[in-house]
């Protein structure tokens, strides 16, 4: 049985890279289809201090259509196959059992689901059974497949976030995953407002200081995105890199288990920063 304290870097935030072997992502969709380019490119991300490389192969982002469960299986699997085989650290970011059954058995280290467990009802017995980390986000919709819109948080989004949480560690128990098998995921940018983003990472350190490690993952929102539109600037989703530099470095001295970025040198500058900070000496 691999538990989260076997992925987690003893003195500093985990960084998380991410590839997408999909069409349609928003900021990289289509770059990392081929398996050649996405096997360079995950080794670029670990050269440049990735710990751990997130394979996506359905997109989620606002209008994206559901990709063929066989495809996504394929894709994801054939992928991490190749990463494992090359001594790489991998999670699988999937809503479906059977994608994430095909990337067990392909070697990855953390199952990562954005609904979960609720988007498919096998997704907790096949967790359980891989007996890996696995890392349940909130993720507040009728149907599954489109992060677009902003979901009714009962007013008050970050008692929405920690009671979904703990119903889906409730869950995630009851099937047979351990308790130190579980990372949690607030889910930034799902079916949220900027307003629901910017109140969840506020509220980071009564997360953190949970009984579950946790996974931020802010890069490329469209929320810090807006920050340079305010200023007339350039504001796509790369052009969030900077900012997402800035939450990785507050969450890493938060104490975040983990950060799911695009754009892994900064975040690695910035954890680092974070733990040479908390030490007040070289981190080295």
């Amino acid at each position: 049985m691999v538990k989260v304290s076997d992925l987690t870097q003893p003195d500093r935030t985990m960084v998380m890279g991410i590839v997408n072997v999909t069409t349609d992502s928003f900021s990289d969709g289509g770059k990392w289809v081929e398996l050649d380019a996405a096997v360079a490119h995950a080794h670029e991300l670990i050269a440049l201090g990735a710990d751990m490389i997130d394979v996506g192969a359905e997109s989620t982002r606002p209008g994206a259509t559901r990709v063929v469960p066989e495809l996504e299986a394929e894709r994801a699997a054939t992928l991490i196959k190749e990463l494992s085989q090359a001594g790489i650290r991998t999670s699988v970011d999937t809503m479906r059992a059977t994608t994430a059954q095909a990337a067990a058995e392909a070697g990855v280290d953390m199952i990562n689901d954005v609904s979960g467990g609720l988007a498919d009802e096998n997704m907790y017995k096949v967790m359980a059974d891989a007996a890996i980390p696995v890392c349940l986000m909130h993720w507040r919709t009728v149907q599954f497949g489109d992060a677009a819109g902003v979901a009714d948080h009962g007013g008050d989004v970050v008692d929405d976030v920690h009671a979904t949480l703990n119903r889906l560690v409730d869950n995630a128990l009851d099937a047979g995953v351990e308790h130190d098998q579980i990372v949690l995921d607030p889910g930034l940018g799902f079916a949220k407002s900027a307003a629901d983003n910017w109140a969840l990472l506020q509220a980071l350190p009564e997360f953190v200081a949970g009984e579950f490690p946790i996974l931020v993952g802010a890069s490329r929102k469209r929320f810090l995105t807006e920050i340079r539109a305010a200023r007339g600037l350039d504001h796509g989703p790369i052009d969030a890199d900077a900012a997402t530099a800035a939450v990785t470095a507050l969450s890493a001295q938060i104490g975040a288990w983990g950060v799911r970025v695009h754009e892994v040198a900064v975040s690695r500058d910035a954890v680092d920063v974070a733990a040479a900070w908390k030490k007040g000496k070289d981190f080295s």
